[in-house]
């Protein structure tokens, strides 16, 4: 599959997991460029009273909808409407659904129907209807980070402090997605997946002036070879260790 360009993340707040928000948004990041981020929810609701700072942190836009029957949401309806308006417009070449249930099959087959590249998140207790209509599945159970990540509700303290771990963390999923077949990633396209899940990404703020020099000094995480580019120069790659 080719880098997608313009790629719509529509979450259900009311059938996902908080806590794997921005995993997701690093999953599906590895697949190109997110243009539209909403999460869908009554947020009066007690149960969603903890998404607000999340939200905000991943700059995702928070779409109201309240309940017209109680004990009945109609979360899903909204989605669903605002997935159709922005097909239409036919400037998206993705869209992924963050959700696990199965109301989403009709969903996501219109979608596929139209000729775009259609995920789905969720666990995995998802029916399988809904996991077989989209053109890839992720299991929110398959997304745990390997080292904390600052910002998150267990690490508030720090959400004002540089932790080169978040950077380490990116770094792998990387090179778990792009690596050739000698398990080598290009150290460029590595760096053009950091800054696109972390726009504010500089290694300045962690005291190397390039990412080249970052890798190089964790020779324990990490091996670099350099490689004979067409041009003049050479080509940077690594793999994790």
């Amino acid at each position: 599959m080719s880098e997608l360009q313009k790629i719509v993340v529509l979450v259900d707040a009311d059938n996902t997991q908080l806590s794997k928000l921005e995993s997701v948004m690093l999953e599906v990041s590895t697949h190109g460029r997110i243009v539209v981020k909403r999460a869908y929810g009554n947020w009066k609701k007690e149960a969603l009273k903890n998404w607000e700072e999340e939200l905000k942190r991943l700059a995702i836009k928070a779409e109201q909808q309240f309940d017209y029957v109680v004990g009945k949401n109609a979360t899903d309806m909204a989605l669903v409407i605002d997935a159709l308006d922005l097909l239409h417009s036919e400037i998206y070449d993705a869209f992924v659904i963050v959700a696990s249930d199965s109301d989403y099959t009709p969903l996501a087959i219109k979608l596929h129907e139209s000729g775009v590249y259609v995920m789905g998140a969720g666990e995995k207790k998802t029916p399988e209807s809904f996991r077989n209509s989209c053109d890839e599945f992720v299991f929110l159970e398959n997304l745990a980070t390997d080292e904390p990540v600052p910002g998150k509700a267990t690490a508030v303290a720090q959400k004002d402090k540089e932790n080169i771990g978040e950077i380490h963390n990116l770094l792998k999923i990387a090179w778990d997605k792009y690596q050739d077949d000698d398990g080598y990633v290009n150290v460029s396209s590595a760096g053009t997946y950091i800054k696109r899940t972390k726009p504010d990404f500089d290694c300045r703020s962690y005291g190397f002036s390039k990412l080249s020099d970052l890798l190089r000094a964790f020779p324990q995480k990490y091996a670099i070879k350099k490689l004979p580019s067409k041009g003049r120069g050479s080509i940077l790659i690594y793999k994790c260790l």
